[in-house]
């Protein structure tokens, strides 16, 4: 389920999707090709992801979602200078030449409806998903010699408020996964996620650090100011240390696996602790399937949107819904969970 509160302008989403039959496709080369796609993409579309994890087997996205009505409207420069980061240099040129002729010939209505071609995919959540699945099928089905439908159904999403406890809280589950699979010790060190590539030195750094630094609560609130990276990450870093610390049971056997207490202790000052942090640790289902996550206000106003507009029942007299397993604070979610909190990762 994806849907857009009438009015509010921007939006956040957690998206989720796995390869069908849950097979390990991606390896190294592989998340790269990914990567580029889904960086290209976000430069074409406007859609601004937040920060992401490519997994062996699927992956997570957080993701800014523009009113579309905000973007500047494409003109042939512009979009010429768009239409490189997804197509080739003939598409480019033939593109390029259709719209001179409409220019020379004075047939303004062709050129617009030329330009709205490309306009319509701007600022679109499921389109923005749409094509960065099928372009990465396109390049996983040549690579390995198959055909057919390489993901698992149509993708997971749950619309996240946009405030700087349930951005966070949503960043760091998303970051955590490759420390919560056991193929890093550390989250910095994965190269195929947000936060891995914001520590990186390449193109892409750049950009994973403006994703992590714009659900700052400084940014949330004024919109024309940066935070500098050096508070990001200390901030950042200390959530992740904190959410992603070792489990152990009553005979002292690590239970679930993470960092070390000599690690955290080494990360995080024990004078402030974060909220949340327990739970972040394990596979949370809200995060995926509880539709729309923030505070009671957020979740109540998404929630008489879906009934004025028939697609929850009218019977339904309240929306937001207490999180069960932990102490989750003022957050709340859309759709209660009946049956788990918890998955066990990704297989």
């Amino acid at each position: 389920m994806s849907f857009r509160i009438t009015g509010r302008g921007t939006s956040y989403y957690h998206c989720v999707s796995r390869v069908v039959d849950r097979r390990f496709i991606f390896q190294a080369d592989e998340k790269e090709v990914f990567r580029s796609i889904l960086r290209r993409l976000e430069g074409f579309t406007g859609v601004t992801v937040v920060t992401y994890c490519v997994m062996g087997n699927h992956f997570h996205l957080l993701l800014k979602v523009p009113d579309p009505d905000t973007l500047p409207r494409l003109d042939t420069e512009r979009l010429l200078e768009l239409l490189p980061l997804l197509y080739d240099k003939a598409t480019v040129e033939t593109v390029a030449h259709e719209l001179d002729l409409a220019r020379r010939s004075g047939d303004v209505t062709c050129e617009r409806a030329l330009l709205e071609r490309y306009e319509n995919r701007r600022g679109n959540l499921s389109v923005f998903i749409k094509e960065l699945k099928q372009r990465v099928s396109i390049f996983m089905n040549k690579r390995l010699g198959r055909t057919g439908t390489l993901w698992e159904g149509r993708f997971r999403s749950i619309l996240v408020e946009g405030g700087e406890s349930a951005l966070l809280a949503v960043a760091a589950y998303i970051d955590l996964n490759p420390v919560r699979a056991g193929l890093v010790d550390h989250p910095e060190d994965y190269r195929w996620s947000g936060y891995g590539e914001s520590n990186g030195t390449g193109k892409g750094s750049r950009k994973a650090r403006v994703g992590l630094a714009s659900i700052q609560r400084e940014a949330l609130e004024n919109l024309e100011l940066t935070v500098p990276w050096a508070r990001v990450q200390e901030r950042y870093r200390r959530l992740l240390y904190l959410a992603g610390a070792e489990e152990r049971d009553h005979a002292g056997a690590v239970s679930r696996r993470g960092f070390s207490p000599e690690k955290v202790s080494e990360v995080v000052d024990a004078a402030t602790p974060l909220s949340l942090s327990g739970l972040l640790r394990r596979k949370v289902r809200y995060f995926c399937d509880g539709a729309a996550l923030g505070s009671a206000g957020f979740v109540e106003e998404v929630c008489d949107g879906l009934r004025a507009s028939g697609r929850i029942r009218a019977s339904r007299k309240s929306g937001a819904r207490r999180l069960r397993g932990g102490d989750w604070g003022e957050l709340r979610v859309l759709r209660d969970l009946q049956v788990r909190v918890f998955d066990p990762p990704f297989e």
